[in-house]
């Protein structure tokens, strides 16, 4: 009988902000998620018997190392991994993260306490941008940065997507100062080769996130393959094969997901994310029955 995968999550970031509610629930062996469009409340089993694994969404683990609230889960019985979202700073595009070398050791002592093969780094999204006065930018400024103390700490994948321009993203940016923009496919393709070249010299393999058309682009030979952030087949190499390999269907897969099978616990109303990203998918915004940009629907739940 498979047990289950607890995602903490794509709707909001529990280690940052909601370490405590997280622990309440697990002692109650039960959480109780609302549904994201208003439907009835769903419950999910958390008891340690129950959950395989719990596949921790943060950019800030801080909280949560602090408050040693890993040593406890781990004490109780379960199985912890990680997917640390660490981009290049940048004040407008991600006003609320911590300062990177904070990240960065933040990354490391993860990886002391859990293991190396627990984490997986996240450099997501990728973003183009024009500012007011007319000038081209994007945020991968500090990737190999990062990417340097990342392999320092034994980490060895990297996942990666460019921006989506959802709707409510479009509209966020309208008065930020900057327009994300979304570049040519050949644009795209360029950046991933340099990427995994550099990447590669530290033993880090680059996975894309819901990026099919980038991916079957790709020259022959270059060392890229299909993300999957929850990752199923990883965490039954590390704590056993009693989990399903079954794609995640309430995922993108059409573009690319490879997630595996899980169950989301966060809320986008009653778990605002305070990180406030200008890219953020799951930010709730309204739709305006004017909008006339060129863009995606809103996707169900994504961790940005």
């Amino acid at each position: 009988m498979h047990r289950i995968v607890l995602s903490a999550s794509r709707r909001t970031d529990i280690p940052a902000f909601y370490m405590p509610w997280f622990m309440a629930q697990i002692e109650k062996g039960v959480f109780e998620v609302p549904h994201p469009y208003g439907a009835a409340p769903v419950r999910v089993p958390a008891a340690a018997d129950q959950v395989h694994s719990i596949v921790f969404w943060s950019k800030n683990f801080d909280p949560f190392i602090d408050g040693e609230y890993g040593q406890a889960l781990i004490q109780k019985g379960y199985h912890l991994f990680f997917n640390f979202t660490i981009n290049s700073p940048h004040p407008i595009l991600e006003p609320g993260v911590p300062p990177l070398s904070d990240r960065l050791a933040q990354i490391e002592r993860l990886a002391d306490l859990f293991g190396a093969r627990t984490i997986q780094w996240r450099f997501d999204p990728i973003c183009y941008f024009i500012t007011d006065d007319g000038r081209e930018g994007d945020n991968l400024d500090r990737f190999f940065d990062i990417a340097e103390r990342a392999a320092g700490a034994g980490v060895s994948i990297c996942i990666t997507s460019f921006v989506d321009l959802y709707r409510k993203v479009v509209r966020r940016t309208s008065a930020s100062g900057l327009s994300l923009y979304d570049p040519p496919l050949s644009r795209k393709v360029d950046q991933i080769v340099s990427m995994t070249g550099r990447l590669e010299k530290l033993e880090i393999q680059l996975m894309l996130c819901c990026e099919k058309e980038v991916l079957a682009a790709m020259p022959t030979g270059v060392n890229v393959a299909g993300a999957a952030c929850i990752p199923n087949h990883r965490l039954a190499d590390l704590y056993g094969p009693d989990v399903t390999l079954k794609h995640d269907t309430g995922q993108r897969v059409a573009a690319g997901c490879g997630c595996r099978h899980s169950r989301d616990i966060g809320s986008y109303r009653l778990h605002p994310c305070y990180h406030d990203c200008l890219f953020c998918y799951a930010n709730p915004a309204s739709d305006t029955a004017g909008d006339r940009h060129k863009t995606l629907p809103e996707p169900d739940n994504a961790n940005g």
